[in-house]
């Protein structure tokens, strides 16, 4: 199951951390032209993935990249 975030109204880019381990496998945030996420409006479980990621730069995860919006529903299974 993989989780994403909508994002919020208004937002047309996402923050991506691509996984410097498994190529195709990345967490992304909803944020603004410039990066910042605005995580008093994420859920819990997704502050705490996008909190994770960013530790994790370096060791788990590239320096982010900020893309056009892809996201537009959650997807689970």
């Amino acid at each position: 199951m993989t989780n994403m975030p909508l994002p919020l109204p208004g937002s047309r880019f996402e923050l991506r951390f691509e996984s410097l381990f498994q190529p195709g496998y990345a967490l992304a945030f909803p944020c603004d032209s410039e990066g910042h996420v605005d995580d008093e409006h994420l859920g819990a479980n997704i502050r705490h993935s996008y909190l994770f990621a960013r530790a994790m730069v370096g060791r788990e995860y590239k320096w982010p990249r900020i893309t056009p919006c892809t996201l537009t529903a959650e997807v689970g299974g």
